[in-house]
């Protein structure tokens, strides 16, 4: 065969055989993926890869993007390509279970009716079309979810976000959450005439109240709320501990001094009442709750005091604290998504002790780095800002207001279940005996894993602590804090433990540090010169005004000053003149190394890879020839 024919024949057959690789590659190794990036972006987690496993029946996602419009926005553009990935993933993962679906609503289409049927945000671009960019959901029996925007800077909770819809729409019965609470608004029925976080708990779950002399926990509860418990005997601590141990799943609310809980408003309180804490469990769990609460100078947040004679001032209180959103926890889902301050009313402090093993106690919220702790019964009451600042005594470090406990745990109670307490009325000793009777039997560790969340204050959910009075305007994110974990935890075992992702675009850290320390270098120099620049201007000023006489108007401003202001006059324009030439040096000098740096990552970007080809391609060429110099 002629090497001509040979090579022709050889081509097709890989040819032939490139295509037929590649056919068969989309069929089986459709969803197989490398990912190599640092922080797995482009891979489910274990806890997305589980639910995805469970689901029973069909769910459909239909991703809405308007794409002339979002090209024109390069976060928009980047962030709808990290979303169509991942749905990507989903559908793949799910085995075919979850099935996705993209419209463009363009004006007046059936896309854009269905979108705005829907819920999904326009957003106003100032130019001729507005923005879609949202996820419908929907599942076989016509239940429905929506993202109605998706935010760039909620990327973190992206994949959160999305396996929580997918797990309400595959089972789409609202999560049991059962209230164990003294607090009257916490406890109105059917979430009405209560606190507005109990009317948005019950827009989103199916509320269970637990009565304060309960005998029994129900079994279906998704997750348990306990916000400033009564005093709780023996057999109810064994009974909320034996639900950790089997579901694992809680909120506590508790604080040294709740000054809603004990009055009418804020100020007109009486200490009866006004403790709360872990109690036994919280021995068992290495958590405890500070015996005094605790004020922060830092955070402190303005508020009505009286002083006397009718008078009242808003002042900074040190017991009343501002929990700053940047400052929480940005790895958990609880308090990644916040975006403003939560505000705590004469917190206590959480504070660990012989933690069990393989268990972990992560901080949410945390106040500033120089808090101190007050005397609870003092606090309770109506102390001013001065009272507290003279009783401050800094502490060493930030105290925990807020935290999850993650892990195994072992029961309180090693000995079995307490014996139990028949009230004195027959029938509800009848009632007390039959429930213990149908009681599951006592467990010494737990089934699955705990997660657990507390928060060391009980004001903060009271509507006068984030909502405006009489406007309802959210102020703060108070109530987000709670409806978080309780959506977080009532999410099952692997939604639960889903935690934030890192963003897909990954800061350059080192010129960003190269910026910072022009930038503050820049500033104080430009600030300098800016001083004399103005002290030169002024001093120019009067003396150019002593010489504003008959002189100035003959062309001679220096006509009526001495020779000493004369001579001052020029070397203040000489002066004036030498500083605007250092400030726009400065100014050429600011982004120097950080121009220097971004051109050389620029070039290596544009020419390395030409370059490394070039080079091995030389290499290449090199090593044929010297072959070929042997054999001849």
């Amino acid at each position: 065969m002629k090497s001509k024919h040979y090579l022709l024949i050889a081509t097709a057959l890989v040819t032939v055989i490139f295509v037929a690789g590649n056919l068969l590659a989309q069929k089986v190794l459709t969803g197989v993926q490398l990912d190599f990036t640092e922080n797995h972006l482009y891979s489910l987690s274990k806890a997305t890869k589980e639910k995805l496993s469970d689901i029973a029946e069909p769910v459909d996602i239909t991703l809405v993007y308007s794409r002339s419009v979002g090209q024109d926005y390069p976060a928009v553009r980047a962030y709808a390509a990290r979303v169509r990935e991942l749905l990507k993933a989903y559908e793949a993962q799910s085995g075919g279970y979850v099935r996705v679906r993209e419209i463009d609503p363009s004006p007046f289409s059936t896309a854009e009716d269905e979108a705005l049927a829907a819920g999904i945000t326009a957003i106003d671009t100032n130019g001729d079309d507005p923005l879609y960019f949202g996820i419908i959901g929907h599942n076989t029996i016509d239940d429905q979810r929506v993202i109605p925007f998706l935010a760039p800077e909620r990327e973190v909770t992206l994949e959160y976000d999305l396996t929580r819809m997918v797990a309400r729409l595959d089972d789409p019965d609202p999560p049991r959450v059962g209230i164990l609470t003294t607090l009257p608004g916490m406890s109105a029925p059917g979430g009405q005439g209560g606190y507005t976080l109990l009317a948005d708990i019950d827009r989103s779950f199916e509320i269970v109240p637990i009565a304060d002399n309960f005998q029994s926990l129900p079994s279906d509860l998704d997750v348990l709320l306990v916000a400033h418990p009564p005093p709780l005997s023996e057999r109810q601590e064994w009974l909320i501990d034996q639900f950790v141990l089997r579901k694992g799943r809680a909120v506590f609310l508790v604080d040294p001094a709740a000054k809603t809980a004990v009055g009418q408003g804020l100020f007109d309180v009486s200490t009866a009442g006004a403790k709360s804490d872990l109690g036994l469990l919280g021995d068992s769990w290495g958590v405890s709750l500070s015996m005094d609460a605790v004020a922060d100078a830092a955070g402190s947040l303005p508020v009505p005091v009286d002083l006397g004679d009718g008078r009242v001032e808003e002042q900074a209180h040190p017991l009343f604290i501002a929990a700053p959103a940047g400052d929480m926890n940005q790895d958990d889902l609880i308090t990644a998504d916040l975006t403003r301050a939560v505000n705590f009313g004469a917190p206590g402090a959480l504070v660990t002790s012989k933690l069990p093993s393989d268990v972990t106690f992560s901080p949410l919220i945390e106040t500033g780095p120089s808090p101190s702790y007050i005397d609870a019964d003092k606090a309770v009451r109506d102390m001013t800002p001065s009272d507290t600042l003279k009783a401050y005594q800094t502490q060493p470090g930030p105290l925990v207001l807020a935290a999850r406990l993650s892990g195994p745990l072992v029961t309180a109670f090693p000995a079995g279940a307490p014996a139990l307490e028949e009230p004195s009325d027959p029938v509800m000793a009848e009632l007390a005996r039959a429930d213990a009777a149908n009681a599951p039997p006592h467990i010494s560790a737990s089934l699955t894993d705990a997660e657990l969340v507390f928060i060391a204050d009980v004001d903060f959910i009271a509507d006068d602590f984030y909502i405006v009075p009489g406007r309802g305007i959210v102020v703060a994110d108070n109530g987000a804090l709670v409806l978080n974990a309780l959506d977080a935890l009532a999410g099952g075992g692997e939604l639960s433990r889903l935690r934030s992702r890192a963003p897909s675009l990954r800061p350059m850290t080192r010129i960003d540090e190269m910026r910072a320390s022009a930038e503050a270098i820049y500033f104080r120099q430009q600030a300098e010169l800016e001083a004399s620049l103005n002290e030169a201007q002024g001093r120019l000023e009067e003396l150019q005004a002593i010489g504003s006489t008959d002189g100035f108007f003959q062309g001679d401003e220096a006509a009526d000053l001495t020779d000493d202001e004369r001579a001052e006059l020029t070397q203040l324009r000489e002066r004036i003149v030498t500083l605007r030439g250092e400030l726009r040096a400065i100014e050429r000098d600011y982004r120097h190394d950080i121009d220097r740096m971004e051109a050389t990552l620029k070039a290596i970007n544009i020419w390395g890879g030409p370059i490394l080809i070039a080079l091995a391609g030389l290499l290449v060429w090199r090593r044929q020839q010297v072959r070929a110099r042997r054999e001849s």
